[in-house]
């Protein structure tokens, strides 16, 4: 009776938790409850039969989800949740700008966080992001090309046909890919189709892809792809990445850091 108990309970916590973050993933959750992998898998499949939730790679993700898109979090909210963890990977993103670089910083909060601590060298900057643009104004060896196009409030950048075309002639060194949804079977995801075509141009025009992410979006999945995981070269998150994607580190080849 006591276990019937206990696994009804950690089913619904598991549930709550899905509603609350979107997605969950296998490992995490086996650590959370002190029990075994194989255990939550079987939570993970009673939920998803019970259309709680779908199951995703290492985990499972909302149903509501599924043949739609997550809610964009406002702008405000997106600046000041994992703060740590961005500043964090962005002064390791930083870190690998040499002078004499030309690099391109996708939109998002962590792009500006990478541009806050980028050093005062001689590079240019290739951005569409507002937030990026006022972080770097002040840093005098820095050349800015900014990307026009029409301003979207909803995350403060620049989108639409100007903003692809003038991609056209472009090429750069690396590309700081920002990420709002990080799933290895479903790849890389965002909320906006402009974004996704956007970003799928930067890629082209790059030599490395290194994408700049928190572990809240591991699992996520939005409703426009950008790219599949294995099209990375590096991937810059925190520590608490679960083991998944360290090993599809190795498994897909690309390089892991943890800031």
């Amino acid at each position: 009776m006591i276990a019937t108990r206990d696994t009804s309970q950690r089913r619904l916590q598991i549930s709550e938790l899905v509603r609350q973050h979107g997605s969950v993933q296998v490992a995490a959750l086996a650590q959370r409850f002190g029990v075994s992998m194989q255990t939550v898998r079987k939570d993970l499949r009673y939920l998803t039969e019970r259309g709680v939730m779908a199951r995703a790679y290492g985990g499972a993700i909302d149903s509501g989800v599924v043949g739609g898109t997550p809610t964009e979090p406002p702008y405000e909210a997106k600046r000041t949740v994992f703060l740590d963890e961005k500043r964090r990977i962005g002064q390791r993103a930083a870190a690998l700008v040499k002078a004499g670089d030309t690099i391109a910083i996708d939109s998002g909060t962590t792009a500006i966080q990478l541009a806050e601590a980028m050093p005062n060298i001689e590079v240019t900057v290739v951005t569409n992001d507002f937030g990026v643009l006022t972080a770097l104004t002040s840093k005098s060896n820095i050349n800015i090309v900014m990307l026009g196009g029409e301003l979207r409030r909803k995350n403060m950048a620049f989108y639409g046909g100007l903003t692809v075309e003038a991609l056209g002639a472009l090429h750069v060194d690396m590309l700081f890919l920002g990420v709002d949804g990080f799933d290895l079977e479903r790849g890389i995801t965002t909320h906006y189709e402009p974004e996704a075509m956007l970003n799928r141009k930067m890629v082209e025009a790059a030599r490395m892809v290194v994408a700049i992410s928190d572990s809240s979006k591991f699992g996520k999945i939005c409703l426009h792809r950008i790219i599949p995981v294995s099209d990375l070269n590096v991937l810059i998150t925190d520590t608490n990445a679960p083991e998944e994607i360290r090993q599809a580190s190795h498994q897909l080849g690309f390089e892991l850091l943890l800031a």
